[in-house]
């Protein structure tokens, strides 16, 4: 079996160019899929700016129903790329069925949502009718249709799983294509549609999503030979789903804590102006896009950690992490350089007013800086999931979202005004980024190193 193993990409091939190969098709294929929302925000705010408040407000949900298709994903492919490290290959084919059953019921929790309780959501945030009425009907859209981008986001985790990264691209790109095209369109009543704001975004945004989505499914039933989609092996298997639901709970929640950011940062924001509100939804679209390139990285590290960690690899384990970090940190820091040098014309392509020009300014410049101690944090999470320590990684997630950033928001706006909000950001990355150092020398003591002289030798790195 040993022999068998070491023939696995994940197990021989130098770390650094299997993190490069396997990264750089998810960093294109989730820089694209940032696109969907900033291209939707882009089209929305030339409508009107209270159309991107809406939108804006709207994306907590947008953010779970990702969270819930990203864990549901990362559960699986974490689990998978175990089997596939220790030879256990009717596994694999459990564990990948068994997410898209996870997956049928979480569409069913979002499509009660769509139906139920969309205008309620507006309501506790805003007496706005115009912000209401239009993000009511983008998010009824957004979580009715959203199987689309739920069952995408599993089945492009199965194709990354076994190392097919090339696929995932291609259906993003065509999904991204689809979605740029038909935004104007439906937005603005172009080729004689009729005009429909920001629920002609939603309508753009799901159609790209379906678009994704079948060609998921069909580069996973050609391509993905590992696992087998016949249809007599769609059973439950209870132990499956809780193995799922180890890594995949703590990673939706982990992914969800931004939802809770960013619905309390806005309830703070919309106590001084909807503007602070819009340019917060602005800035989010725009970090969204250089922490998409982050997860794309660090989406290659889990199956690589995984794999070597039921191998029994540490050497390998721990020379990824470390050239995952590097490339997490010099992708915050180019981002931070473009927020830096750019800022005026990026904050005009929003066709901001002149107080929402003035004010995201001096907002986007405050909060890039934060950007290097959060894609190494992001890192950090990322790894320990590959090694099954889910309730850490949401933990540290959490501390930089939630359990530092919020409260200090909230006493800094009070005290010293708005423009203080902003650098909470920069303190709970900071923070989170310290203890976030000390628990992986912690984790490397414990359970690498114990590793690197394990039963199993594989290649060098």
């Amino acid at each position: 079996m040993e022999r068998k193993l070491n023939q696995n990409k994940m197990g021989i091939r130098s770390v650094n160019r299997l993190l490069i190969t396997m990264a750089a098709p998810m960093i294109i294929s989730m820089l694209i899929g940032a696109l969907y929302n900033i291209v939707d925000s882009l089209f929305v705010a030339r409508y009107s700016e209270n159309a991107l408040t809406a939108v804006s407000l709207a994306f907590p949900v947008q953010n779970i129903i990702i969270a819930c298709g990203t864990g549901i994903g990362v559960g699986a492919s974490s689990s998978l790329s175990k089997y596939l490290g220790a030879g256990e290959h009717k596994k694999v084919t459990v564990i990948a069925v068994n997410s898209l059953l996870i997956g049928i019921a979480a569409y069913l929790m979002f499509l009660i949502f769509g139906f139920f309780m969309c205008e309620w959501f507006f309501n506790i945030q805003t007496d706005n009718k115009e912000i209401i009425n239009m993000g009511y009907s983008y998010l009824k859209i957004c979580s009715v249709f959203s199987f689309g981008q739920l069952f995408q986001l599993i089945l492009e985790k199965l194709l990354q799983s076994t190392g097919r990264t090339f696929y995932t691209m291609i259906s993003q790109i065509a999904g991204a294509i689809v979605n740029i095209i038909l935004d104007p369109i439906f937005i603005f009543g172009y080729l004689n549609f009729p005009s429909l704001g920001a629920a002609g975004a939603a309508i753009a945004t799901v159609i790209g999503q379906t678009v994704s989505l079948f060609l998921c499914i069909y580069f996973n039933l050609k391509k993905n030979k590992e696992i087998d989609f016949s249809l007599r092996n769609f059973a439950l298997d209870i132990s499956a789903v809780k193995e799922i639901c180890k890594v995949g709970i703590p990673t939706i929640i982990m992914q969800a804590m931004s939802s809770i950011m960013i619905f309390g940062v806005n309830m703070i924001l919309l106590g001084f102006s909807v503007t602070a509100t819009a340019v917060f939804g602005a800035y989010f679209k725009l970090q969204t896009f250089v922490y998409m390139a982050v997860f794309g990285l660090n989406n290659a590290l889990i199956p690589i950690v995984a794999f070597n960690y039921g191998a029994k690899n540490g050497d390998r384990i721990r020379t990824s992490i470390k050239f995952a970090g590097l490339y997490s940190l010099f992708i915050g820091l180019i981002g931070f350089l473009l927020l830096q040098l750019f800022t005026t014309q990026i904050i005009e392509m929003f066709n901001p007013s002149d107080d929402m020009l003035q004010l995201g300014i001096s907002a986007l410049r405050i909060l890039s800086l934060s950007f290097a101690f959060g894609s190494t944090v992001v890192m950090m999470s990322y790894a320990l999931q590959g090694l099954g320590k889910g309730l850490s990684s949401l933990f540290l997630s959490a501390s930089r979202q939630c359990i530092v950033l919020l409260p200090l928001a909230y006493i800094f706006g009070n005290i010293f005004g708005l423009s203080f909000i902003w650098w909470s950001f920069l303190i709970s990355e900071a923070v989170t980024f310290i203890g976030g150092l000390i628990y992986m020398k912690y984790v490397d003591r414990k359970i690498v190193i114990p590793l690197v002289n394990g039963p199993l030798k594989l290649a060098d790195n």
